[in-house]
C-alpha cells in the first residue's frame, strides 16, 4: 500500500473524518462506521486533505484532465485547494469550477462558478463519497449542458465498496454508467487493514467485536 494512503486513514481518523460506532446512512442502512468531510474544518487540515486528493490524481488518474469540478457544496473548497496543491507542489495548473445550487438571476448568471468547461474538455469530478451516485448524475447532467465536455473521471476520498442502486458499487455504477474512470484515495478495506492492525496515537480503533460487525456490515451490503 503506497505510503500516502496509510497517511490518509490517520488523517481521517485524527480529524474525526472517520469514526465508528452505530449510524444510519441517509439510505437507512445502519453503519458501523461514518465518513464526514465536514469535519475537515481548519486551514492546515483542508491543505493536507487537498494534498491526498492530488497524490491520488497523481498516482491513479490514468490519460489527462484540463478541469477540476466540484459538486456544491462539500466539494468546492476541494477543487480549489487541490487546484493550488496541484500548481505549488506538482508543476500542474489546472483551472477549477463548481455549481451553485441555483443559478444567479443577475450579472453573468448561470450556476457554475470559476471556469465554465468548454466543448472537448476534459472534465475531473471532485466528491467526498458517494453512496447512491445522485450528486454524481446530477453534475453530469449540468455539465453535459454547458458544453460537449469529456469526462476525464472521478475521484472521491473512501469507497464504502457497497452497493449502490443495483448489484455493483456506486463508483463501478457510474464508471459503467458514463464510461468514465472512477477511484477512491483509499477503500474501506484498506482502512480496515490498515487499523486492524496498528494503534493511532495510542488508540486502538479496531476491536475484536467491531470487526465482526464491519464484516457482517460488508457480508450485506458489500458490492
Amino acid at each position: 500500500m503506497q505510503t500516502y494512503k496509510r497517511q490518509f486513514i490517520e488523517f481521517l481518523i485524527r480529524t474525526g473524518a472517520l469514526t465508528f460506532g452505530d449510524f444510519e446512512t441517509k439510505s437507512g442502512r445502519r453503519t458501523p462506521y461514518f465518513i464526514n468531510l465536514g469535519n475537515v474544518r481548519r486551514g492546515p487540515q483542508i491543505l493536507e486533505l487537498a494534498r491526498f486528493y492530488a497524490a491520488a490524481i497523481c498516482d491513479q488518474v490514468p490519460g489527462g484532465y484540463d478541469v477540476l469540478f466540484g459538486p456544491a457544496y462539500k466539494a468546492i473548497p476541494l477543487v480549489c485547494t487541490t487546484a493550488l496543491i496541484l500548481a505549488s507542489e506538482h508543476g500542474v495548473d489546472v483551472p477549477f469550477s463548481f455549481d451553485r445550487k441555483e443559478a444567479k438571476d443577475h450579472g453573468e448568471g448561470g450556476r457554475l462558478v470559476g471556469h465554465v468547461p468548454a466543448e472537448g474538455e476534459r472534465v475531473l469530478i471532485l466528491e467526498d463519497v458517494t453512496t447512491a451516485g445522485t450528486s454524481i448524475r446530477q453534475a453530469v447532467a449540468l455539465l453535459s449542458d454547458t458544453a460537449r465536455i469529456e469526462l476525464a473521471g472521478l475521484v472521491v476520498a473512501i469507497d464504502r465498496m457497497e452497493r449502490g442502486l443495483g448489484e455493483k458499487s456506486a463508483l463501478c455504477e457510474l464508471a459503467e454508467e458514463f464510461s468514465m474512470f472512477t477511484c477512491a484515495i483509499v477503500t474501506i478495506d484498506e482502512v480496515v487493514e490498515v487499523l486492524a492492525s496498528r494503534e493511532i496515537d495510542g488508540r486502538a480503533l479496531l476491536d475484536g467485536e467491531l470487526l465482526e460487525r464491519i464484516r457482517r456490515y460488508r457480508a450485506q451490503y458489500g458490492a
